[in-house]
């Protein structure tokens, strides 16, 4: 069974990296496309698991105690069988 978290900023919360970003699209002729940028990251985890429910709940704790500071970022959890 894989894991695969994604981690981003929450809306409200400045991301630096995320405009930087944007900023360098726009200098690269991507200034009509492109409307805002928000950088996050992924985490792909291979678990010991074959019960969806039981991962999830697993996946949750590991984000709430390790993978995503909760006070300024978002996670969503994606379980694959």
């Amino acid at each position: 069974m894989k894991a695969i978290v994604n981690v981003a900023l929450k809306q409200g919360v400045l991301d630096d990296q995320g405009k930087a970003t944007h900023h360098a699209l726009d200098t690269l002729g991507f200034k009509e496309i492109v409307k805002d940028v928000r950088v996050g990251k992924q985490i792909i985890m291979e678990l010991n698991s074959s019960n969806e429910e039981e991962a999830r709940k697993e996946v949750t704790e590991m984000c709430e105690k390790l993978l995503a500071n909760t006070v300024i970022e978002d996670y969503q959890i994606e379980i694959l069988g």
